[in-house]
């Protein structure tokens, strides 16, 4: 059987997904009850090849793999052939020989696609410059976990049109809700994964307007990694965009905010929102290590009852 790859949230259907946000709960449950006592994965690997910087991503799948019984093998283009110039499917073919399951975290979209192209092991996107699917299943996940189903909720992103807003607008379709985004002009997400979305995804250009009766409302630093040289232009582009206590005021009572981080504090948030308790961005991120201990086992085991 061919492996199955999570590249976008597309890859998988909608019950795969709902599926998955259950078993990550579940697999949270039972780790903080018994600590890390199953452990399916001895003797398998995973390799994972960082082409960008990383905190929450190396240690959430490293720390699963562990927690999993397995091992996690870190590959940067200095350690790598593919820092020497080594064709991504050669390199493809030679994990796939010697690891269980690949996760990436890259630049190029097309490179990672060429990648899983070549691979009969799994492959997982960890995040490229246009999408970042894990970091959704862990944002879902949250929000689940405090607030019940998604589905037919109102979310708001609040800034650039990005790798996060584009696996935001997937959610919007794979999960079933509502997305607002609210950008400056020029600064929209990309316009084919913004019309698959259909009606389930609106552009709304004043943030606070945007943010009335929302449940959720979310943001990303305002140059992401690469667009450093961008910096002093997008602060100019984004002044009113930046996310206030004063805009979660406006939406719903009960609303969230999340927070993929590194947030730079006075830029696209202020200075104190993530005290404010309705920002939950700490629980946001200790939930990428069970949300992708779920993904990983889907993609090797299967579904499982346990």
């Amino acid at each position: 059987m061919a492996a199955r790859h999570f590249l976008t949230l597309l890859d998988l259907d909608q019950d795969e997904l709902r599926y998955l946000i259950q078993r990550a709960i579940t697999i949270k449950t039972a780790l903080k009850a018994h600590g890390p006592t199953y452990t399916p994965f001895a003797n398998r690997t995973m390799a994972m090849i960082f082409e960008k910087s990383s905190t929450r991503t190396r240690v959430s799948f490293e720390t699963g793999m562990a927690h999993f019984g397995g091992h996690a093998l870190f590959l940067s283009p200095r350690d790598s052939q593919l820092g020497r110039g080594e064709p991504i499917g050669d390199t493809a073919r030679v994990l796939s020989e010697m690891v269980d399951i690949v996760m990436i975290r890259t630049f190029s979209h097309a490179g990672i696609e060429e990648f899983a192209a070549a691979s009969s092991v799994p492959v997982i996107n960890a995040l490229t410059d246009d999408y970042h699917p894990c970091q959704l299943l862990a944002d879902v996940m949250t929000w689940t976990e405090l607030r019940g189903s998604v589905q037919g909720r109102t979310a708001v992103w609040v800034g650039d049109g990005n790798n996060m807003c584009h696996s935001w607008i997937n959610a919007a379709r794979q999960f079933d809700f509502q997305l607002r985004i609210c950008c400056p002009q020029g600064y929209e997400p990309r316009e084919d994964i913004l019309s698959a979305a259909g009606d389930r995804v609106t552009i709304v250009r004043d943030p606070m307007q945007a943010v009335q009766g929302a449940d959720l409302v979310t943001t990303d630093v305002w140059a992401s990694m690469g667009q450093e040289e961008e910096q002093a232009r997008r602060e100019a582009d984004f002044a009113g965009f930046q996310v206030t206590e004063a805009m979660l005021d406006a939406a719903n009572d009960d609303v969230l905010f999340l927070h993929c981080l590194p947030a730079h504090r006075g830029e696209e948030i202020s200075e104190t929102l993530l005290d404010d308790p309705r920002a939950v961005v700490w629980q946001e991120a200790g939930n990428r290590l069970h949300a992708q201990k779920a993904l990983i086992e889907f993609l090797l085991i299967g579904r499982v009852s346990r």
